[in-house]
């Protein structure tokens, strides 16, 4: 049986779906219009999706790293997150924390979380979902639920998330973020809230408020997916009052790839090339702005 040709126009649905406002329901009766037939669009949905059984490139047990569910205080009761670093380290590490997407702390991102740990660092993936039970297993739900979250709750628990980590035994106290989709835009929002913040690395993330933007005092690394049309129409504007502000900041756009190119549990949209370069490029900057 040939593979299903996925095209741009059924990732342009998808990502409808999953962020604007397609239901499951239309976006599959989408799809199938835009695939042929019902049993082409089955086929096809699977690539478009994420797929929880490829989610793992550091295994949970890997004896290089110490991996652990923790429990916090936040702004209005527990914060829920994962906790990664190395073992046998001697010298205190930056601290990183990693905001999951749209679909919650989910093992994808805690696999990001391993990575990062892997290249030196103490890593924190919180459960942003945590203040409404935390995040459920099904994508749809936890999608649906973000939509009931507080703002300035949200940003508080970032907050919280800052100062438990920087004050871990064994983290320098100096403390970044990494966030994708959904997390890339609570990236760029806490960075214009946060005065500890050191550096912000933010993929496919909404912009922030642009008159917030004097405010943000972390160095920035912002990735822009070339094919990502809804993200990026807010580029120019945003890149426009960083510079007027004389912030630190660099801006990545990755011609051909897709939003959401980081994560390769979704095999029509990953970019292996792309997802390489920035995260070779993401490391090298937290590594220069956390030391």
């Amino acid at each position: 049986m040939e593979k299903p040709v996925v095209t741009q126009a059924m990732i342009n649905a998808y990502d409808e779906y999953t962020h604007l406002t397609l239901d499951r329901r239309a976006f599959m009766e989408k799809l199938t219009k835009l695939a042929g037939s019902a049993g082409a669009a089955a086929a096809i949905a699977p690539l478009l999706s994420a797929n929880k059984a490829v989610a793992e490139m550091i295994k949970p047990d890997d004896d290089r790293l110490e991996a652990k569910d923790v429990t916090y205080p936040g702004t209005s009761g527990d914060m829920k997150g994962y906790l990664v670093r190395q073992k046998n380290v001697s010298a205190p590490a930056p601290g990183v924390i990693i905001i999951h997407e749209n679909r919650g702390l989910n093992p994808h991102i805690r696999d990001v979380a391993r990575r990062m740990a892997l290249e030196g660092f103490v890593a924190l993936a919180p459960d942003f979902l945590a203040p409404l039970g935390g995040t459920p297993n099904d994508e749809d739900k936890a999608r649906d639920m973000f939509g009931k979250l507080d703002r300035t709750m949200t940003v508080s628990n970032a907050e919280a998330s800052l100062s438990y980590l920087a004050n871990i035994d064994g983290v320098n106290g100096n403390v970044g973020v990494v966030g994708f989709c959904w997390g890339g835009g609570l990236a760029n929002l806490f960075a214009t809230k946060s005065p500890e913040l050191k550096a912000a690395v933010a993929y496919y993330g909404m912009q922030p408020p642009i008159e917030d933007v004097p405010t943000i005092r972390a160095a920035l690394m912002l990735h822009y997916a070339g094919l990502d049309d809804r993200t990026n129409a807010g580029i120019d504007a945003y890149r426009d009052a960083l510079a007027a502000n004389n912030k630190t900041f660099e801006i990545y756009i990755y011609d051909g790839a897709n939003h959401a190119f980081n994560n390769d549990t979704s095999a029509a949209r990953y970019d292996k090339t792309a997802a390489d370069l920035a995260w070779k490029r993401t490391v090298d900057f937290l590594k220069k702005n956390l030391a």
